[in-house]
């Protein structure tokens, strides 16, 4: 359990890092299809109440708080819904075919979510 509260430390920080990056040193792709940052500014309220969900989450779970168990599950719905809904834009508009780097990044982050959500699902309970 320890290792599925500091990665969703990690997840958590790592979230709030991207949005960072994606407002200040432009994450986003050069010529990003029709719509791509329409959809992108839904994201952060949705991804920062998923950072502070991991991060209660993994401090609960590290706490041995019964809490923890059941924020991280909720934590995992969230990131495959977010992990596979990523995904389903990305190839529905050709992201991941922008560039290599573009494809590597989204990949990740998509790979990532749902595979540390079901991860989290499969441990904790």
């Amino acid at each position: 359990m320890t290792a599925i509260a500091v990665l969703e430390l990690l997840t958590g920080v790592g979230l709030i890092l991207f949005w960072i990056g994606f407002f200040t040193i432009g994450l986003a792709p050069k010529n990003p299809p029709q719509g791509y940052m329409e959809y992108e500014h839904s994201f952060p309220l949705p991804d920062g109440l998923l950072a502070v969900l991991l991060l209660v989450a993994g401090i609960l779970l590290m706490l041995n708080n019964p809490w923890g168990v059941h924020l991280s599950l909720i934590a995992a719905g969230a990131l495959i819904f977010l992990g596979v809904l990523d995904f389903s834009f990305n190839i529905q508009n050709g992201v991941y075919k922008i560039s290599k780097s573009d494809l590597i990044l989204n990949a990740f982050i998509n790979l990532w979510c749902v595979g540390f959500g079901i991860a989290i699902a499969i441990v904790v309970v």
